[in-house]
């Protein structure tokens, strides 16, 4: 049992912390400046992103008192529901508080009745956390209708090049791509700091939530998909490879990694989401950066992390995305929003000779079966417009092009 005098040391502590905070200023944050007290504010997204940051740059932007805790510390490890009395306890003597932002409030079970009566209390809720299910389960019994969810990713290309005064180009972009978004990593470039992530999620976020024994397959079955990014994998065929038994287990062990922000599928466009489900699926990863560190064993693959980026980028604006792969042709993304189609784009470092009539040809495959006048092609530093009758494929390197402007 948490005394009150504990909790106001812990608050105390993490207030002098977050006044400290000289970060660098997000972009979602500009989508978070007029906060809404009716509904709670979520900000989910994988650990060490920076939604701890993005809550501290929120909380300096907020004209009225606040109280702010991250849950996730060792000393509020043993924080249970009938703790959250301590709380109000606070609340009543520090009448001035209208907001309350709390990290990692999903470590403590059933904290969604707690927030829901802050709700109707009339304060406004800001919260963060780092797993999807988690999160979603809890929103979908008491706070149905009452919660507004922004993902946060770590850093964007953007942003990447405005916190190292960079300017937009191939060799920044070459740079991003090798490190990534993750804040402590770009400012230390300490490789322990993101093998320490990939080690936090598995085992603690994973193994032991979970209740999984067989630690080392869980581990094996990762490492096999950061190498293997961009490729189209199915449990069926990867049972085999990784010699696990059931075919469930892995589409368990899919899952979690999906909670957790770490690993995307990407399924197959069809108008059948039955076809969806069953066709294989496109695996990517949450940071490029952290792909390269963990495959930096295997042969150099500078085009399947940009197709990655480029995948993480359309991320930001749109869940509704696909592949194509139609008669043997395939393109990378279908892009749509609200169930239209936006955009087809086929990613690659260069247009040669070797690869250019199967790039074309997979994108004005995608460009004709979705009745579109026009799609693109990203590359690392190419500019260029083909023209097949009446279609356009717009080519352009990927610091150039206008993601946002697509939507």
């Amino acid at each position: 049992m948490l005394s009150k005098n504990e909790l106001l040391d812990v608050v105390h502590q993490q207030k002098i912390k977050l006044n400290d905070d000289n970060s660098y200023p997000r972009k979602l944050l500009k989508d978070l400046t007029h906060l809404d007290r009716e509904f709670v504010h979520i900000i989910s997204g994988i650990r060490r992103c920076g939604k701890s940051t993005l809550m501290a740059q929120l909380i300096r932007l907020q004209a009225e008192p606040s109280l702010y805790l991250n849950f996730d510390t060792p000393r509020l490890f043993g924080f249970e529901f009938s703790d959250f009395r301590v709380i109000d306890e606070i609340l009543r003597e520090q009448s001035e508080v209208k907001w309350l932002f709390f990290d990692e409030l999903q470590i403590v079970e059933s904290w969604e009745i707690f927030v829901r009566g802050k709700l109707d209390e009339g304060y406004g809720v800001v919260i963060t956390g780092s797993n999807a299910s988690l999160l979603s389960r809890e929103l979908g019994t008491k706070l149905t209708g009452r919660h507004i969810n922004k993902e946060l990713f770590p850093f964007s290309f953007q942003e990447f090049c405005g916190y190292k005064h960079l300017e937009k180009g191939k060799e920044s972009l070459k740079n991003y791509l090798n490190t990534g978004g993750f804040p402590q990593y770009i400012k230390t470039k300490n490789k322990e700091i993101l093998n320490q992530l990939v080690m936090d999620i598995v085992y603690r976020d994973i193994a032991v939530r979970y209740n999984i024994r067989d630690e080392q397959s869980l581990k094996r079955l990762f490492i096999f998909l950061v190498s293997n990014i961009g490729n189209l994998v199915t449990a069926t065929k990867l049972k085999q490879v990784m010699n696990i038994k059931s075919t469930a287990t892995l589409l368990d062990y899919f899952s979690f990694y999906e909670e957790t922000y770490l690993l995307h599928l990407l399924p197959k466009y069809s108008y059948s989401i039955k076809a969806q489900m069953i066709n294989p699926k496109k695996i990517y990863l949450i940071d490029t950066g952290l792909q390269y560190v963990l495959s930096s064993f295997f042969s150099d693959n500078t085009g399947k992390r940009l197709e990655n980026m480029v995948y993480l980028e359309l991320c930001r604006y749109t869940k509704e995305l696909f592949y194509f792969s139609e008669n043997n042709k395939e393109c990378d993304f279908v892009v749509c929003e609200n169930g239209k189609v936006k955009a087809v784009v086929q990613v690659c470092c260069q247009l040669n000779n070797e690869n250019s009539k199967r790039e074309i040809d997979g994108l004005l495959e995608a460009i004709n079966f979705l009745q579109i006048n026009q799609g693109f092609i990203l590359t690392l530093n190419q500019t260029d417009t083909i023209y097949d009758r009446d279609k356009i494929i717009n080519v352009v390197p990927v610091y150039d092009f206008d993601f946002e402007k697509l939507f």
